[in-house]
């Protein structure tokens, strides 16, 4: 397991992107009346997670770009953006027809 600190609401959306993916088994959040803590337990399936900063910009047409420069082939890894509807990965970014700021990825 892995101790990520200190916590903060865009790190546990992204942590829920990746484990609805299947990438990481669970995580629990500890307060400690400070910053906080997050345990993350892994399943041995992520490869590299990354963020990129500073967050820029991704519009539709934009993300096909943005994967080919960041993930390894097009059949698994995401991209995570924070958009209008919340932080999701970028398929379905691309149903809901929306773009927005990019967080970072994982494969």
């Amino acid at each position: 397991q892995v101790l990520i600190r200190p916590s903060s609401k865009v790190i546990i959306k992204f942590l829920t992107v990746m484990m609805k993916h299947g990438y990481i088994d669970e995580f629990e959040v500890v307060d400690d009346h400070r910053a906080g803590k997050i345990v993350v337990f892994l399943n041995g399936r992520l490869n590299k997670c990354g963020v990129i900063s500073p967050r820029f910009d991704v519009c539709i047409s934009d993300i096909e770009k943005w994967t080919t420069n960041l993930l390894p082939s097009r059949q698994f890894g995401y991209l995570v953006l924070t958009t209008s509807s919340g932080i999701m990965d970028h398929e379905e970014a691309r149903r809901k027809h929306t773009g927005g700021k990019i967080l970072g990825f994982f494969y």
